[in-house]
């Protein structure tokens, strides 16, 4: 399991396949918090997107590696109250 105490503010959160995802804002409870500059487009700009700890491989240097591709990962993305982001 990965050290998740070592995830901080502004480290790049990658998928498996080395796609970037986002951007650390911060960590809230089980949660990354993204920040809104990476939050998407349409209905999903503006606002910050939560990635579940649960789908972090690795943390090294400046990197949060997920266990999921970017593709997918995306789909696990939640809303600040914790509801599905809808795609």
């Amino acid at each position: 399991m990965a050290d998740t105490n070592a995830i901080r503010e502004h480290m790049e959160v990658i998928g498996a396949d080395g796609v970037h995802i986002g951007t650390v804002d911060g960590v809230e409870g089980n949660r990354i918090k993204l920040i809104k500059a990476d939050s998407g487009m349409g209905a999903h700009a503006g606002h910050h997107h939560y990635v579940p700890m649960s789908l972090v491989a690795e943390v090294e240097g400046d990197k949060v590696r997920l266990s999921a591709t970017a593709d997918v990962a995306v789909t696990f993305e939640e809303e600040a109250d914790g509801s599905a982001q809808r795609l």
